[in-house]
């Protein structure tokens, strides 16, 4: 699992390659931390190179959300396979998120 975070035009964009399980939610999760101190602008949360996601992996998008939408900062779902739109919509994780 590898999990890159960049600026682009305001924007943090997090690139999650490979399975989010649980044994590789621990180093992600330290990862994504800089999206915590996020203060504007918006958060995309690219998933074309992700290829599993556990209820770990769910936590810590969540977790995202929950520090992103007190501050006003929306927080998008890209890329998104067949298989991970299937977990996203079993789990109506889909309706708290924005999709592009």
């Amino acid at each position: 699992m590898k999990t890159t975070l960049y600026e682009k035009d305001g924007s943090m964009v997090a690139v999650f390659e490979g399975r989010l399980d649980t044994a590789a939610a621990p180093q992600c999760e330290q990862d994504l931390k800089p999206l915590n101190d996020c203060t504007a602008g918006e958060i995309v949360l690219d998933c074309n190179a992700l290829e599993y996601i556990s209820s770990s992996g769910l936590r810590l998008f969540l977790s995202v959300l929950k520090h992103a939408k007190p501050k006003g900062i929306h927080v998008f779902l890209t890329g998104m396979n067949a298989d991970l739109s299937s977990v996203f919509k079993m789990t109506g994780l889909i309706n708290l998120f924005e999709l592009r």
